[in-house]
C-alpha cells in the first residue's frame, strides 16, 4: 500500500504558531509555548508519512524543534528566503500569517525538501554559548564607541558598563572551553581545526557550533553552506563576474577573519593569498578565496580525522 505524504505548513511568531493541514485544509493558530505544542502534536493522527514544514526563525522555533525531535516526527525547517522565493513564483504577493502557513505546506508537497536532522544537545549548547557571546561582543563595541564621545555625566556608567560586559564575555568563554573540553567529540575535532593556520579558538567555535555538516559533505557542498562558493552570472554571450550569495553568514565572516591570519602567517595560505593579490584580484576577493579554502581544508581533515600538516 502506497502512504501519501501528509504536509502541515506551520508559520511562527514571537507568540503564536498558524498551522495549515494540508489534507483537510484546515487552519489552526496555537500558542508558541511547549504546553500547547505538545498537547497539538499529541492529537495528531499517528501517521509515517507526516512532513512538518516551517521557516528557521532562530529563537521563534526552538519550542517546535525541541518537540518534534524529542517525538521523532519528520519536519524540514527551511531558509526563509526560499520559502519567499517559492511564494513569489506561484504569484503570491499578499503575505498574512494564514496564507504563509497553507504557503509552507505548499512547498512541502512540491519541493519535497530534505528533513532536518537531529542535532546533538551538546551542539544546540555550543552554538547558545556562542550567539550569547557575539551578542555581548557587539553590545561592548557599541560601548565603546559611545565612551569616545562620553560628556563627563555619562563616561562612568558605561565605563561600569563595560567592565561588567568583559567579565561576563569572560565568564561566557570559560562555560565554552568547559564544554569542548567535557564533549570528546568537540576536543578531538577542535584540535584538528586549531591546527589549520589562522583558525583561532573563536573560528573553531563557530565551525563546530554552526556547521555540522563539516566533514560529511563534498567540497561544493560545504562551500555553498557556508555562502563562500562562487556562482555564475552568465547570459548569452554575457559572462558576468562570479559572485558569492547566500550561506550563513556568521560562518563566512568568522572564515574571513581567519584568512586574514593565514595571509599574515609562515604558510601556503599565505603564499597563496600573495599569488591572488600578485594576479590582479582584490584584497577582498583574495581573503573570500582564502576562507573557501580554508574551510575546504577544515573539511577534509575532519573527514579524513588528521591534523594540518604545513
Amino acid at each position: 500500500m502506497t502512504l501519501h505524504p501528509f504536509y502541515i505548513g506551520i508559520d511562527i511568531s514571537k507568540a503564536y504558531l498558524d498551522i495549515f493541514e494540508e489534507s483537510t485544509s484546515k487552519h489552526l493558530q496555537i500558542e508558541n509555548t511547549s504546553e500547547a505544542i505538545s498537547a497539538w502534536l499529541s492529537a495528531l493522527p499517528d501517521m509515517p508519512s507526516l512532513n512538518i514544514i516551517f521557516e528557521a526563525t532562530g529563537r521563534y522555533d526552538r519550542k517546535l524543534t525541541h518537540a518534534l525531535h524529542t517525538l521523532k516526527i519528520r519536519f524540514s525547517r527551511v531558509n526563509p528566503a526560499r520559502a519567499r522565493d517559492f511564494a513569489r513564483a506561484l504569484g503570491q504577493m499578499a503575505k498574512t500569517d494564514q496564507i504563509d502557513a497553507r504557503m509552507l505546506a505548499d512547498m512541502g508537497k512540491c519541493l519535497k525538501p530534505d528533513a532536518t536532522t537531529q542535532r546533538a544537545p551538546e551542539r544546540d549548547q555550543l552554538a547558545a554559548l556562542h550567539k550569547r557571546r557575539d551578542e555581548l561582543v557587539d553590545t561592548r563595541k557599541k560601548e565603546r564607541q559611545r565612551l569616545a564621545q562620553a560628556l563627563s555625566e555619562e563616561h562612568a556608567s558605561i565605563a561600569r558598563h563595560i567592565s561588567w560586559l568583559n567579565e561576563e564575555i569572560k565568564f561566557i568563554e570559560q562555560k565554552r572551553d568547559t564544554l569542548l573540553k567535557e564533549t570528546a567529540e568537540f576536543t578531538h575535532d577542535n584540535k584538528l581545526l586549531r591546527s589549520i593556520p589562522g583558525v583561532g579558538p573563536v573560528a573553531a567555535t563557530t565551525l563546530l557550533a554552526l556547521m555540522p555538516e563539516l566533514g560529511h559533505a563534498s567540497p561544493k557542498a560545504i562551500a555553498a553552506l557556508a555562502g563562500l562558493a562562487p556562482f555564475n552570472v552568465d547570459s548569452g554571450q554575457f559572462r558576468g563576474h562570479r559572485a558569492i550569495k547566500g550561506g550563513r553568514k556568521r560562518v563566512r565572516n568568522a572564515l574571513y577573519m581567519a584568512a586574514v591570519t593565514a595571509a599574515r602567517s609562515n604558510s601556503h595560505f599565505a603564499s597563496f593569498a600573495q599569488a591572488l593579490i600578485k594576479r590582479g584580484k582584490p584584497f577582498k576577493a583574495a581573503m573570500i578565496a582564502l576562507a573557501r579554502k580554508i574551510l575546504i581544508t577544515a573539511n577534509a581533515l575532519l573527514r579524513d580525522s588528521v591534523p594540518f600538516n604545513a
